[in-house]
């Protein structure tokens, strides 16, 4: 990550274009449940205007209020954030023509852009115009590393002396990141010291330490960064477990990048995370294709070389009789630990892990 990228922190909004309430602002949640980073101030999105952000997450208060303008927020709060960052995934990674009007207002105010998009908008000739005149910079975080910080794969990997686990998913947009998250919470609060690597651009926004931007990364040097993040986490913090936070799935065709964390990474095991009555792969609903009973991946990830230590469940849509039924039915068909993360914390999997260590 470029120097002045590293040092980015200060006060921010999220712009979410309307989608706070989909799993399209995943970036938006991420950085509402939890950033050190950034300060967030409120969220912009005209459709959920008035009300509190929490209430879009765990359906309660927060203390960040939804504005339907930057100017909305600035007035309410009397000063203006350092930062606007947008906060939601778009079809194709590109900044939708309706939120143009929104970027120029905040650029206007001279609130500088945090743009987590595929699209880098300081190529943007409009925007980039906009922001030098008043005094604003667009950070686009998507872009590749310096040709001369990346890494190739080495084998300084087999060094690291620590319990290397994955959170990876049976599909994409799964809450990999918040499981992650919330598993190195749950450890470090339990006694045992836990480091999470970051692959993603909003474990970077929330401040994470150590990681790399996957799909910002090339793919010659994609297992040399997976090993690099884990090996420099563990030369300098010595933790006892590294959480690494898995991206895409194992088999969505449009983002197949399990193996490479397993195998790359060295993994020690995986904990999958599943949605029980998810049918069709994110994004691909068009397919024919349906996504595979997880036992499947279970299988899969023993013949890529490691073990599933446990399943973790995502529960949208769900109702309270929906979720325990899918879970006593995984835990019975694959005699594994089964938890729903948001619902019952992640003790029984800090349990196992503990139990591990000591016959480490």
């Amino acid at each position: 990550m470029q120097t002045a990228l590293r040092e980015l922190t200060g006060t921010a909004c999220i712009i979410t274009g309307g989608l706070l309430a989909t799993s399209h602002a995943k970036t938006a949640h991420g950085l509402l449940r939890e950033s050190k980073r950034f300060d967030i101030s409120g969220v912009i999105d005209d459709k959920c205007a008035g009300r509190d952000a929490g209430e879009y997450l765990a359906g309660a208060p927060i203390g960040i209020p939804v504005f339907a303008t930057v100017e909305d927020l600035i007035t309410s709060r009397g000063v203006k954030p350092d930062y606007a960052i947008l906060g939601m995934a778009t079809k194709g990674g590109v900044l939708p023509a309706h939120l143009y009007p929104v970027i120029e207002e905040v650029l206007h105010h001279g609130i500088s852009i945090v743009n987590g998009l595929h699209q880098p908008l300081s190529e943007v000739a409009a925007l980039k115009s906009i922001a030098e005149r008043h005094g604003a910079v667009i950070y686009d975080i998507r872009k590749p590393k310096p040709f001369g910080e990346l890494h190739f794969w080495s084998g300084k990997i087999m060094e690291v002396d620590a319990i290397k686990l994955g959170v990876l998913g049976t599909d994409c947009a799964l809450g990999k990141r918040t499981t992650a998250k919330l598993l190195v919470n749950a450890l470090n609060e339990a006694g045992i010291s836990a480091q999470m690597i970051y692959t993603g651009q909003t474990g970077w926004l929330q401040g994470t330490k150590y990681g790399f931007i996957f799909d910002a990364t090339p793919n010659d040097f994609i297992p040399g960064e997976v090993e690099h993040a884990i090996y420099e986490c563990w030369l300098n913090e010595k933790p006892e477990v590294i959480v690494v936070e898995g991206q895409a799935s194992l088999r969505n065709p449009g983002g197949p990048c399990g193996s490479e964390f397993i195998i790359s990474g060295r993994l020690d095991g995986v904990v999958l995370q599943h949605h029980p009555t998810r049918e069709k792969y994110s994004n691909l609903e068009y397919l024919p294709t349906l996504i595979p009973d997880p036992m499947e991946d279970v299988q899969l990830i023993k013949m890529l070389g490691t073990a599933t230590w446990a399943m973790t469940l995502n529960t949208a849509g769900l109702t309270s009789e929906e979720k325990a039924l899918h879970k006593t039915k995984l835990a019975a068909d694959s005699g594994l630990t089964v938890v729903c993360p948001l619902e019952d914390g992640l003790e029984e999997i800090v349990q196992l892990i503990r139990n591990k260590l000591v016959t480490a």
